[in-house]
């Protein structure tokens, strides 16, 4: 139905009504389900790497030795993170390390802050799932990179400041010195879980405790998995052997009834009897004999299949929905902005809004990537995005400030939570506040957005980069030599900003720049167009759907732009333009 389609309530007859009601409210039961498994598949998702990686990241973070160099304590962040995909647990694990002396406040605040780059994978991978319509896909990975880039600037500023001045380290130890006593809280509620235990629970339930023991540098029994075993009421024959005075040694076979109550899983693993088979209260993948990485592996496909299966539905029953006057009247809720002269108020109510319902569902991935397919159907705009996505870092702190109430060491452990939630606020101060630095944030995601509608591989290449080569680079690096690593950084530095500089002076004073650098033509084609590129990837991926749809809906516009120029922070490609986003 197109808008010029719609038609008015008043001017519906009775039966018309009536089903437009059933119509609409069978939609909304939908998209509801539809966001219930998704949500599901985010844990899933989860839980599939926690079982892949779990025992990995445990002894990355176990490693101390090369954690005191602060590059590589962020490295580690970001790379633990996107394995666990969760920065509640990685956090939370720093939190715990820091809680019981194993790592120190110093060390652990390049961690968190790599953490807090981590953390905006899972969402960024969710705005793939609208890869087939350029214009969607454009809108959501805008929206989903936003979020990267803004935690990337606050690192870029915030580490060298606090490796130079110690400004959180510092101010969060006057802070904790301030209070007086501490009391022993509880463990952080989580009301999502509320929600999704009772169908997650039932298909995986992963045994975060490893990765903490693992990271603690703890001895794991023999057989201990990241896939929980349940023990079910259940009897089992128990072969005992026992020392006879002035008898020679006996085997005998007895029955014990072993259930909840009398064992745990874990223990009888450390004292040797390991239940075989299943019982009728087992999850789906308790006690299956299988190796954690067959159950992560069969679980990361299945969530990723359910997440993108859920994710496109739920997409065109909100295009279904968002039509007409009533879609205008929603978007224009939205984003538009208080009355004057509170304008300004607008963004900062939007901050304490996406800190709130974070808060509320304890988890930062779960809220970015609910909004981000919103973003990408044209319901929230990039600019009401971006004070969302702020909101959700700090509301996501709140996680190991209350696991650091639950420490035996409480002082410790809530300095870092201090700082990890300082860290966000003074990134929101440098970031948001100035309409100028607000806006490198935005255009600088407008930029990405508009090349992965051109050049939709660039996404996964982007995703591939950002995430995994270099971080994986820059480990390798520290890891021979500091000065190695700082030579390699400060040349790449020095090559970023010439960049930036010359592409600056192209667009704004071409004539102040020499003839030969008025335009990157010089070069050859692959170091400044993806063209090249583009025809090796179609020729490689013509089977995939992605790459159809760019042919087929190929415009003019896209036959006569002959390359991808490299554009500068702040400029935007003229093909594809967020006109749709208010000023």
């Amino acid at each position: 139905m197109n808008v010029t389609d719609y038609t008015k309530w008043k001017d519906m007859g009775n039966r018309q009504k009536v089903k437009a009601l059933s119509i609409t409210t069978i939609k909304i039961i939908a998209v509801l389900v539809c966001l219930y498994l998704f949500i599901c598949s985010l844990s899933l998702l989860g839980s599939s790497f926690q079982v892949l990686a779990g025992k990995t990241a445990g002894t990355i973070f176990g490693n101390h030795s090369f954690l005191a160099n602060p590059v590589t304590g962020l490295i580690v962040g970001i790379l633990v993170t996107v394995l666990v995909q969760s920065s509640s647990t990685s956090t939370s694990i720093i939190t715990s390390m820091v809680g019981a002396n194993i790592l120190t406040v110093h060390a652990a605040i390049p961690i968190v802050m790599g953490a807090n780059i981590g953390t905006s994978v899972t969402n960024t991978i969710v705005s793939h799932a609208q890869s087939v319509d350029a214009n969607q896909f454009r809108k959501a990975f805008a929206g989903a990179t936003v979020h990267d880039i803004f935690n990337l600037l606050a690192v870029i500023i915030l580490l060298p400041l606090e490796v130079a001045s110690g400004v959180l380290e510092k101010l969060t130890k006057e802070i904790i010195e301030s209070i007086p006593s501490f009391k022993k809280g509880h463990t952080s509620p989580n009301i999502l879980k509320v929600i999704t235990k009772p169908l997650t629970d039932k298909i995986i339930r992963a045994n975060k405790k490893i990765i903490t023991k693992v990271a603690k540098g703890e001895t794991l029994p023999p057989g201990a998995s990241m896939v929980k075993s349940v023990c079910g009421s259940q009897k089992i024959i128990v072969e005992e052997v026992r020392n006879v005075t002035d008898v020679c040694n006996t085997t005998e076979l007895r029955n014990v009834n072993i259930t909840r109550d009398n064992a745990s899983c874990f223990d009888l693993i450390t004292e040797g009897i390991i239940l075989a088979g299943r019982s009728p209260n087992d999850f789906l993948f308790a006690n299956t004999g299988m190796s954690d990485g067959a159950v992560g592996a069969i679980l990361l496909i299945v969530s990723l299949i359910i997440l993108c299966v859920c994710l496109i539905m739920m997409v065109k029953l909100l295009q279904s929905m968002m039509k007409g006057k009533v879609a205008k009247i929603i978007k224009k809720v939205i984003n538009t902005n208080i009355p004057y002269p509170f304008g300004w108020l607008t963004g900062y109510l939007a901050i304490l809004f996406g800190a709130g319902l974070t808060f509320v569902v304890q988890s930062s991935s779960v809220f970015t990537s609910t909004i981000t397919p919103l973003v990408g159907v044209g319901v929230i705009s990039l600019k009401r995005m971006y004070p969302l996505t702020l909101g959700a870092n700090i509301g996501t702190t709140t996680t190991s400030i209350l696991a650091a109430l639950a420490q035996d060491e409480i002082a410790n452990a809530l300095q870092i939570a201090f700082c990890h939630f300082f860290f966000n606020i003074f990134g929101i101060l440098i970031w948001y506040p100035i309409p100028f630095m607000r806006s490198i944030p935005i255009k600088g995601a407008k930029a990405l957005g508009n090349t992965t509608a051109k050049y939709r591989w660039f996404a996964v290449v982007y995703l591939i980069v950002v995430f995994f080569i270099i971080p994986a680079v820059i480990l390798g690096l520290s890891l021979a030599h500091i000065w190695a690593m700082g030579a390699v950084m400060i040349l790449v530095v020095v090559i970023v900003l010439f960049i930036i500089v010359v592409n600056v002076l192209q667009v704004k004073r071409p004539k102040m720049l020499p003839l030969k650098l008025q335009s990157w033509d010089f070069l050859p084609a692959p170091l400044h167009s993806l063209k090249p590129y583009d025809r090796i990837v179609k020729k490689v991926f013509f089977w995939c759907p992605c790459c159809k749809a760019q042919n087929t809906n190929k415009t003019s516009n896209d036959e006569n732009q002959s390359h991808l120029a490299l554009y500068p922070i702040g400029a935007v490609n003229p093909v594809y333009q967020l006109d749709d986003i208010p000023a």
